[in-house]
């Protein structure tokens, strides 16, 4: 796998793209609707200090298993198990590492297709005297109008496979770079606007000022999970992606630059958003309908807001672009190691399998909406598909191969191998070990067993 087109052109290229998949609706949507039904401050400081402590070892790990592994998620497991000779049941993780993002992606373009559709409305209509009811009937419109939920699916996912289908220098690169410009200059020019129209101080204190009276245990294991989301542990992502790293790059400072670039997007996600919200009265604690009911009236009542609207929806299109095509590159990398083909016919190949998968979760909105087809378990009953899937890759998948992968990192492969990673004065070496071999996964199983007792 490790031919000269499939490496990076510099860590730098490693780096934008490795954020670009990472930082998706994860961080723009997911951070600021859970930040805000869970008391502001004290999540915002607990999820800091999770990424910093618990996630950032983690990535770390992922990307030296993927760097010494030098394969798709599947054939680094395998290779490395066979050169540290390991039970034969750790190359689990590389089948996880696989399964979750070609099912994450099934899912996944579900949402981002609400996300394109949203773009286009912005630009051809607007959201001029939009209020409460009518953007919830304008969301409740798209999501049980299967036809054209699939139609905007479709064309994400084709326009995902074509950049992956491109190649890592010319798609995967480039497509990467174009996000992380933008993203950043247009979060900050929102954020700027926010300053200097409604002002940022009721946000800065709701989101940097800690009231631990509002935190509940459950806020606790919200911002745990919600680290383990943002920063993308376990998706297979960051192992595919340093199996395309070239010699000489240090996967420390990496992991630690990745980290603190997924925590700076989510605050500027929340500086950007709540403003906005608490001006105009609105709940911050709205959930998943944050983005698509309750910002759409604020955009109604704002100066300028149409043209806002635009770049904030268009934004969060490119986002989940980018995080799509980091999803489906495992795949692909997998397909092609196990097929010969060629990259664009792996790419495409592999879209469609997930196009045909993501179809119940898509109905799940309209036609399928009163099915749900667990129900006899006890805690996935009232589930639908696309529900079932969230909370078993979200709940149970992810974090069960961050717990492995720090488990299999920390005590099976060889220390000096990876002490090898670290420069030889480096201190923070034994920091990172007693992390990885005790406190990421003891905090990770004390989430799992919370979740099951819940």
């Amino acid at each position: 796998m490790k031919q000269e087109v499939n490496i990076w052109t510099s860590r730098f290229a490693f780096l934008i793209s490795a954020a670009a998949a990472s930082i998706g609706l994860g961080s723009l949507w997911r951070f600021p609707y859970v930040a805000g039904t869970n008391g502001g401050g004290a999540f915002v400081l607990l999820y800091i200090l999770f990424i910093a402590l618990l996630c950032a070892p983690i990535i770390i790990a992922e990307m030296v298993i993927g760097k010494k592994g030098g394969g798709s998620t599947v054939a680094s497991l395998k290779n490395l198990v066979a050169s540290e000779n390991a039970n034969g049941k750790w190359r689990a993780i590389g089948w996880i590492s696989l399964l979750i993002p070609f099912f994450g992606l099934s899912m996944y373009s579900v949402i981002a297709g609400w996300c394109v559709e949203y773009a286009r409305l912005s630009i051809f209509q607007g959201f001029d005297g939009v209020d409460a009811e009518s953007s919830k009937a304008i969301f409740t419109n798209l999501v049980s109008t299967p036809a054209h939920q699939l139609l905007v699916q479709s064309l994400f996912i084709v326009a995902v496979a074509w950049v992956v289908g491109k190649g890592l220098h010319a798609g995967i690169e480039r497509i990467s770079r174009i996000k992380m410009t933008a993203l950043f200059i247009v979060l900050l020019g929102i954020v700027a606007y926010n300053a200097l129209s409604v002002g940022l101080m009721p946000s800065i204190e709701f989101m940097f000022k800690p009231d631990f009276s509002k935190m509940t245990s459950v806020g606790v294991l919200a911002a745990f999970g919600q680290a383990l989301f943002s920063t993308g542990i376990g998706v297979g992502v960051l192992m595919t992606y340093s199996a395309y790293l070239p010699k000489g790059i240090s996967l420390p400072q990496s992991g630690i630059l990745l980290s603190i670039a997924v925590v700076a997007v989510a605050l500027l996600a929340g500086l950007a958003i709540f403003p906005t919200v608490l001006h105009f009265g609105l709940a911050p604690a709205e959930g998943p309908n944050l983005i698509f009911v309750t910002m759409p009236i604020a955009f109604a009542q704002m100066p300028g807001g149409h043209f806002i609207a635009i770049v904030f929806f268009c934004l969060f299109a490119l986002a989940a672009f980018t995080s799509a095509v980091g999803l489906l590159e495992p795949v692909v990398a997998w397909v092609m190691e196990r097929t010969q083909w060629s990259r664009r016919r792996a790419a495409f190949r592999a879209a469609l399998a997930v196009w045909l998968v993501s179809l119940p979760s898509l109905l799940s909105f309209n036609v399928l909406k009163d099915v749900f087809p667990l129900n006899f378990i006890p805690f996935l009953k009232g589930k639908t598909v696309f529900d079932i899937l969230d909370f078993g890759i979200a709940n149970v998948m992810l974090p069960l191969n961050g717990l492995l992968i720090a488990l299999f990192a920390g005590w099976v492969i060889n220390k000096a191998s990876t002490r090898a990673e670290f420069s030889s004065t480096s201190r923070i070496y034994p920091l990172w070990r007693f992390a990885l071999c005790y406190a990421s996964p003891l905090a990770i199983a004390g989430l799992m067993w919370s979740l099951i007792r819940s």
